[in-house]
């Protein structure tokens, strides 16, 4: 188990983080919606719907909010909505995973395809992407939980893969210094629920795509790049968008504007 990884995702970039805070609540809604009817609407019996619980609790979202999104799952509406999976590639050749919960099939695919089109990526085959990616649990606690050591240490208790600390500059996952902690897909519950009894609860848990590789990239590639993310970002049905470019400091601030 490393206790560092060189590996970075889209959110190192502040102005982005902070564009997709003011859809979070709305992101957070439909998982828990999609996940209450993927199952029982109890989230001490569904694990998928006690991940989203858990992840809207920790950014904050009213409990009236929590009940209403589970309650709606309860309604026809939600019967609509279709979970779907788009990759491609953007400017330099950086691979792009981007996850969709949408009502309207075709409204998502034109949305995304305009989107990689018009910022100089473009659409694959589905598995054209993923084949090199891992589909992986990620548990994240800010600095203040504890020490490197206390940490690596409450990880390989609990089954955890592999921890990346960075406490001294922003996170490059969480946009905050932190504590990142990979675990495998099937066992990212019970990780995370050994960790909580010893460092409390994760600011976040969530299953993810995990680049094997990154590709590097730099000067205007690195602005074409920035524009197709916050486009997809900016598409409604998009959930998450996952990316695997490798970035200097330096071309990440010249381009973040």
């Amino acid at each position: 188990m490393a206790g560092h990884s060189k590996f970075k995702n889209i959110m190192h970039r502040k102005g982005r983080a902070d564009k997709l805070r003011a859809k979070l609540f709305s992101r957070l809604s439909r998982e828990i919606t999609v996940a209450a009817k993927s199952g029982m609407p109890d989230p001490a019996m569904n694990p998928r719907l006690r991940l989203a619980v858990n992840n809207a609790k920790a950014e904050s979202m009213p409990k009236e909010n929590i009940e209403r999104a589970i309650k709606k799952a309860q309604g026809g509406e939600v019967d609509a909505m279709e979970e779907i999976r788009y990759e491609g590639r953007g400017p330099g050749g950086v691979q792009i995973v981007v996850d969709v919960l949408t009502d309207n099939r075709n409204r998502a695919a034109s949305n995304v395809r305009t989107a990689f089109s018009k910022n100089g990526g473009a659409l694959g085959e589905a598995g054209s992407v993923t084949f090199m990616w891992d589909r992986v649990g990620k548990i994240h606690y800010p600095a203040e939980a504890g020490t490197e050591d206390a940490v690596m240490e409450a990880a390989i208790e609990a089954g955890a893969m592999d921890v990346e600390s960075d406490l001294v500059k922003p996170d490059i996952y969480e946009d905050a210094p932190g504590h990142t902690i990979w675990t495998a897909f099937e066992d990212l519950n019970d990780v995370a629920e050994a960790m909580s009894k010893v460092l409390g609860d994760p600011k976040s848990t969530a299953i993810v795509w995990k680049p094997q590789s990154e590709v590097q990239l730099s000067g205007e590639q690195v602005g074409t790049l920035f524009k197709l993310l916050d486009a997809l970002d900016a598409e409604d049905d998009v959930q998450q968008v996952y990316s695997n470019e490798d970035i200097s400091d330096e071309d990440a601030a010249k381009y973040a504007g």
